[in-house]
């Protein structure tokens, strides 16, 4: 029997940086929890571990960046890592899933974050959500003593050591970068299989090859993330040419918010969109933290309406 498709989520992203000391990080744990409250599906964090100057290169499609995009903070700003918040989190909320929108996971040594990601999503009930990406900042993987045009290959070798720990009783692995024989580690994740893999990147014979054998989900990454439709066409036909069939796999998108004259949210504008995205194969639609909070409860009600 094929499996129904997902239904539509509606994802929140936790701005889990400030360009400056924010004083207190309470009104952000204090969003999360209201994100809860109202019915958000999942929080979602981003991830930066450090920090070069030479931030424009993430307006740079070549080394990973998106054209014209722009660092949210300066090299000084604050950022919290992702891994340890929604630890802190899953400790204070009961049903909203837990996603990191992305994870630079190859500055992660492979065995730890295999443990971390289990011991999280153990004790969250099974809410977490690994998306993961190779990142754009050259310094980063330098800090990390890690070669920054390897870092596909080094996600994969991640990606790989992660699912064997997670899957197999007693583990064994073997590649150019790491071996072991008859490895121990327990708890396994909560969720059947491990943690949900949600692959970011635009749409190439890599990004292509990891979604095939991790992916839960695609998050799409530039050209792609603009214009989802198109993106979703291209993810279909690569995958049936590289052997998977599209058995449901999940598909981020932004939440298309357009907000009135006063700049509140104008909810029957924002949802007129949504009936299309859906058809077009987008699953996941993620709303800007910048949302008031007392604006989630009508947000999730016109959410659900629009996307029956």
């Amino acid at each position: 029997m094929t499996a129904p498709p997902p239904k539509p989520t509606l994802s929140i992203t936790l701005p889990n940086f400030s360009a400056a000391d924010p004083g207190s990080w309470e009104p952000l744990l204090e969003r999360a929890r209201a994100a809860d409250a109202a019915g958000i599906d999942r929080l979602v964090v981003v991830d930066h571990v450090a920090f070069g100057e030479d931030l424009d290169a993430y307006g740079k499609p070549e080394l990973g960046g998106a054209a014209g995009g722009k660092q949210p903070t300066g090299p000084d700003g604050h950022w919290l890592e992702p891994l340890t918040l929604l630890s802190v989190v899953a400790g204070m909320t009961s049903r909203i899933r837990l996603g990191t929108g992305i994870l630079i996971a190859a500055l992660r040594r492979p065995i730890v974050l295999a443990k971390s990601t289990a011991t999280l999503d153990v004790l969250s009930g099974g809410r977490l959500d690994l998306g993961v990406g190779v990142g754009w900042q050259r310094e980063e993987y330098e800090a990390a003593g890690l070669p920054f045009e390897g870092r596909g290959r080094l996600l994969d070798h991640t990606l790989e050591v992660c699912q064997a720990i997670w899957r197999e009783p007693v583990a064994t692995y073997a590649s150019d970068e790491l071996q072991f024989e008859r490895i121990h580690s327990m708890p396994k994740p909560a969720q059947p299989g491990g943690v949900p893999i949600w692959v970011s990147g635009r749409i190439n014979s890599r990004v292509v090859d990891r979604l095939v054998r991790f992916g839960a989900g695609w998050i799409p990454w530039g050209d792609d993330a603009k214009d989802p439709a198109t993106g979703v066409r291209r993810l279909r036909r690569a995958m049936d040419e590289a052997g998977r069939a599209d058995d449901h796999l999940q598909v981020a998108g932004t939440l298309p918010v357009v907000r009135d004259d006063a700049g509140e949210i104008d909810l029957s504008r924002t949802m007129e969109g949504i009936p299309a995205l859906v058809e077009a194969g987008i699953t996941d639609f993620r709303a800007p933290g910048a949302i008031a909070v007392e604006q989630l409860p009508g947000l999730v009600g016109a959410f659900r309406n629009a996307a029956m």
